[in-house]
């Protein structure tokens, strides 16, 4: 009997590598193949049988049935792409980003239609203000409407990281983190963005790169709320070095929200022998992180970007190399799950699927475990 070969257009076969960002070698090694055999499939060389197409479909995470088309697709992100790009950047977006982008729009979808099923109406804070309002007036209808004072007055940064979470949700904006696309080895790249903001009207929802060093995601936290406030969806990377608009007005929201420049620059005192040495009393001042703070500092010329960039790339490498937490081990696989997914959103969604309004393998998908998990993680949220 003779073997069925698939008929595939050898560009698409580049394309759908490229667009993975795996190398020859890499790919080959995921497909057990040698690196010659690759490249002859690439070049049209050699056909590939279905069970081969199946597997390099997989590999590189693309639709089957898009092996088939006799051209490349055109994928444009679905969400602006505010990122800056330079030489150091990948210009065109990963498979990761791309893959975590539909999974929230896919979460941001359902959670709109069951808000209007309830008879929800318009969230009055998306778009209330625009890139021409004031950075002090918008800093100041964020904190009114999150009732809180000009910064903590007791807690760590961390303690104010995760309050600001709670209310921000509670004005009715989700707020979702993940380090990767549902398996550690699809990790999400610090480098490519740091988060994004959908600034839907009904459902606005706020996710931030959880692989970041905890002290930079409170400044995105802040920087893409700014974005729910303008009503400015967009993927962001928070980059000092910014031209965009609505960039350099959000970083300047979240700079004077976590640390206001007239009280910075009465606790900045010039006459250390190193700039850093402020950093422990401005940390206990501010409660917020020394990655933000030294953010500031260069924003309001007290260091260079140079400066900056080195004790940002210090403080992440440090992050990886940390030491992993003593004891019996970190928290529960449902414990992670509810403090990467909102809370609102979960509760909403294993409410409807413990009532039947939803199927348990549709929630399950939207919230990224197996059906037969739901229960437990209903006892997770305190359902």
């Amino acid at each position: 009997m003779a073997m069925a070969y698939a008929k595939i257009n050898p560009d698409i076969l580049s394309w759908a590598r490229k667009r993975a960002q795996l190398s020859i070698s890499v790919l080959a090694k995921k497909l057990a193949i040698s690196e010659e055999r690759l490249e002859q499939w690439e070049k049209g060389e050699k056909p590939l049988t279905f069970k081969q197409a199946q597997s390099f479909s997989n590999k590189t995470h693309i639709p089957f049935g898009y092996l088939f088309l006799r051209y490349p697709p055109v994928e444009p992100l679905p969400l602006p792409d505010l990122r800056t790009i330079s030489s150091d950047r990948v210009i065109s977006p990963s498979i990761e980003l791309r893959d975590i982008v539909s999974i929230i729009l896919q979460r941001q979808s359902w959670y709109s239609e069951y808000l209007i099923e309830q008879g929800e109406l318009q969230n009055p804070i998306v778009a209330c203000c625009d890139v021409n309002t004031p950075v002090a007036d918008i800093v100041h209808n964020m904190r009114t409407h999150l009732e809180l004072g000009v910064h903590p007055e007791r807690g760590s940064w961390e303690d104010y990281f995760r309050d600001l979470i709670r209310k921000i949700e509670k004005i009715g904006i989700l707020v979702m983190r993940q380090a990767d696309v549902g398996h550690h080895t699809r990790p999400l790249s610090v480098k490519e963005f740091r988060g994004f903001a959908i600034a839907d009207p009904i459902a606005p929802v706020i996710f931030i790169n959880q692989n970041d060093s905890p002290g930079a995601k409170l400044f995105t936290l802040i920087h893409e709320l700014a974005h729910i406030w303008m009503g400015k969806s967009g993927i962001s990377d928070s980059t000092p070095d910014t031209n965009r608009p609505e960039e350099v007005i959000c970083n300047a929201v979240a700079a004077e929200f976590l640390v206001p420049e007239t009280e910075f620059l009465a606790k900045w005192n010039d006459n250390f022998d190193s700039w850093q040495h402020n950093l422990a009393l401005l940390e206990t001042h501010f409660h917020v992180s020394q990655w933000v703070l030294a953010r500031r500092a260069q924003t309001l010329g007290k260091i260079s970007l140079p400066t900056y960039q080195k004790f940002v790339d210090n403080q992440r490498e440090q992050y990886r190399n940390r030491e992993p937490s003593s004891g019996s081990g970190g928290p529960t696989y449902y414990v992670t799950k509810h403090s990467q997914i909102s809370d609102r959103f979960s509760k909403a969604i294993v409410s409807d699927a413990l009532s039947g309004r939803i199927l348990l393998r549709d929630a399950g998908q939207l919230l990224g475990i197996k059906p037969n998990n739901i229960i437990k993680y209903a006892k997770e949220l305190g359902i």
